[in-house]
């Protein structure tokens, strides 16, 4: 059974998740990982308290901080719930995927939220995000024998909150992720858009070589 960070990876680059899978590293949260999630449980501190905020291991400005998360505030109905859950990092196993759920709300209908400590993209969440909110959303709804039609993607670094619809169309993304990380025996094509790869920690495995800036531009 893959995990949601598996089937997340898939939907990204199968080729790294490939190099994942064949690593002999213990991989560990990074503190700087772990300092950004926790901010999530503290954003009514986090506005309340400015000499908080401005220790905080934040993206944006402190103003833009808290113009970020005063719009969440008032645009969502279930802030009370975002801020305190009634369930916290809670594992999941559900029929196809497992893996932590950092929020469940105790709303009307079920809902969870994610907590992602990198840039958000400019509207919405990223594909790969998006696959991992619904593996959990599946996951949740498999335990609790309810359809999970909603779910929270959550950057504390920017105070940022966006929410997603579980609908058809990220289902079948998610469907599609989910075999490809179940198919995979071998090292998959390599990455058509190589900008993922700069960053990426299986560089040096996976062979594939990046241009410079000065070498794109004919430096």
């Amino acid at each position: 059974m893959n995990s949601f960070r598996a089937v997340e990876t898939a939907a990204y680059c199968p080729r790294k998740l490939y190099y994942r899978q064949q690593s002999t590293n213990n991989e560990q949260t990074p503190p700087e990982v772990q300092q950004r999630r926790t901010l999530a449980f503290e954003y009514d501190q986090l506005l309340a308290e400015r000499a908080a905020l401005e220790d905080a291991s934040i993206e944006v400005t402190p103003t833009q901080y808290r113009s970020n998360l005063g719009c969440v505030r008032a645009r969502l109905g279930c802030w009370d719930e975002l801020v305190n859950p009634s369930r916290r990092n809670v594992y999941i196993r559900g029929q196809d995927c497992h893996g932590i759920v950092h929020k469940i709300l105790d709303t009307e209908s079920p809902t969870l939220s994610l907590v992602f400590t990198g840039r958000p993209a400019e509207c919405g969440v990223w594909e790969s995000q998006s696959v991992r909110l619904v593996a959990a959303a599946k996951a949740l709804s498999w335990e609790l024998e309810r359809s999970v039609e909603r779910a929270f993607a959550e950057y504390p670094a920017y105070g940022l909150v966006r929410e997603i619809d579980v609908d058809s169309r990220r289902t079948a993304t998610y469907r599609s992720a989910l075999r490809t990380a179940k198919a995979i025996d071998g090292p998959p094509a390599k990455a058509k858009n190589r900008s993922k790869c700069s960053a990426c920690e299986y560089q040096e495995d996976c062979g594939v070589k990046t241009r410079s800036l000065g070498s794109l531009l004919g430096g």
